[in-house]
């Protein structure tokens, strides 16, 4: 099985799928793997060069589909999957976590982590107006979609929520999750 989880950038992806892989095997109750696709589309060079304002790559998702569907071929079929970044939800998946967070509090984290005024607030206005939901929503099934908000939640309570829609202990949620108000 296959899961992205995707995500405005500063929603958490890294962090939760960090503690996931740590406690997979006993939360999950199966083997899984995570693969953190942006180090994949870097480390294999599966891009066509990189922005020239933002310095971000174009990712050959192609070739990325073909490197996990080659993966699952060598061997590793029967394994979930975790697959993380603003780009999984363009793969093929058996499911989908989208996670979300309040503008202001992923604005703040990005400027944190360095990214200009600019950049934090663009994600911040694309979190609002649901831009990944939507993109999701649109090459999957809703049924197949975890919303997932991690405002002001521990690390650890939102991997556990990630954990449960990776088992099918949880009911898809696709447009749960609302920011259009701080619009």
């Amino acid at each position: 099985m296959r899961v992205a989880v995707t995500g405005t950038p500063g929603t958490g992806k890294t962090t939760v799928t960090d503690r996931l892989a740590e406690e997979a095997g006993v939360e999950l109750e199966v083997e899984a793997d995570v693969v953190h696709l942006n180090e994949v589309i870097r480390e294999e060079g599966f891009h066509d060069g990189a922005d020239p304002e933002r310095g971000s790559l174009y990712a050959d998702l192609e070739a990325v589909a073909d490197w996990l569907d080659a993966r699952e071929d060598a061997g590793e079929r029967g394994r979930t999957v975790v697959v993380e970044s603003h780009l999984a939800h363009r793969l093929p998946a058996d499911r989908v976590v989208v996670l979300r967070c309040h503008p202001d509090l992923l604005r703040e984290r990005l400027r944190e982590r360095g990214e200009d005024a600019t950049t934090a607030q663009e994600n911040a206005e694309a979190e609002a107006l649901d831009v990944l939901l939507s993109e999701t929503v649109e090459r999957h099934d809703p049924a197949d979609v975890y919303e997932i908000d991690t405002t002001d939640r521990p690390p650890a309570a939102v991997a556990d929520d990630v954990a449960a829609a990776v088992a099918g202990e949880r009911a898809p949620s696709a447009g749960a999750v609302d920011f259009t108000d701080w619009l």
